[in-house]
């Protein structure tokens, strides 16, 4: 008949001396203690650390103990799940004998294991990052390749800024007035005006008619001949 009681001491006493920096007891009746364990030494920001309490039941090491983890260290949810899924494993595969030190050896090698993963995802992002800031950089060189589309897009947009100063500049020179108005926009902006002097303005246009019988013919003249006059006449051409 297996003595569990025996088994029991003997492993304990094993397991102070193995990890006496980090083997904590927790209580007697049950037994239950806690061990620390951590990833191989590294860079100090990528150690992983977990605290591992395992509790021995009656019939132990026939029976798996049970186990759970009382704190971690820069380890993630997910990892901690993949420890406890482990152990879980690991005490299945070694019933009927004392396990702890297997346990918490698998589980040393995992946290080695998820360093390492650390390491790689960290390595992944930096050089992406890299590939980010290179992309970045080309397109600050060459630009954007043109399309018809963004170049229209450009255009329409272009075309509305350039609206928006021209209508911003000209307000800005009508209040310091130095716009001159011609007499037609003069009749158009002055609201006082009568419709039928715009009207007349418009369809008169630049045309001048002009009635020559108004003038009489310079041989009809009475002059002097003491007066002098000079004179340049005026070719007057009807549109």
């Amino acid at each position: 008949m297996t003595d569990y009681a025996e088994e029991q001491r003997n492993e304990l006493e094993a397991l102070e001396s193995i990890y006496a920096d980090s083997f904590t007891v927790f209580s007697t009746s049950p037994q239950s203690f806690s061990i620390t364990v951590s990833s191989e030494a590294g860079e100090e920001e990528e150690n992983v650390q977990v605290s591992l309490k395992f509790t021995y039941v009656e019939s132990y090491p026939d029976e798996a103990p049970l186990y759970e983890i009382v704190s971690q260290d820069n380890l993630e949810d997910s990892d901690a799940s993949a420890v406890l899924a482990l152990l879980q494993e690991q005490a299945q595969e070694n019933l009927g004998m004392v396990m702890i030190f297997t346990l918490v050896s698998a589980v040393q090698d995992k946290l080695n294991e998820i360093v390492d993963q650390i390491k790689t995802r960290r390595e992944e992002e930096k050089i992406r990052k890299e590939k980010e800031a290179e992309e970045a950089e080309k397109k600050r060189f060459h630009g954007t390749p043109v399309t018809i589309e963004n170049f229209l897009n450009w255009k329409a947009k272009f075309d509305e800024e350039m609206s928006e100063v021209k209508k911003k500049r000209q307000k800005e020179e009508e209040q310091a007035g130095k716009i001159k108005l011609t007499g037609k926009q003069l009749f158009e902006t002055d609201h006082n005006l009568d419709t039928s002097d715009i009207k007349f303005l418009e369809e008169a246009g630049n045309s001048v008619e002009v009635d020559e019988s108004l003038f009489q013919e310079l041989d009809d003249l009475e002059l002097d001949d003491e007066d002098d006059l000079d004179y340049n006449p005026i070719d007057i051409e009807s549109d």
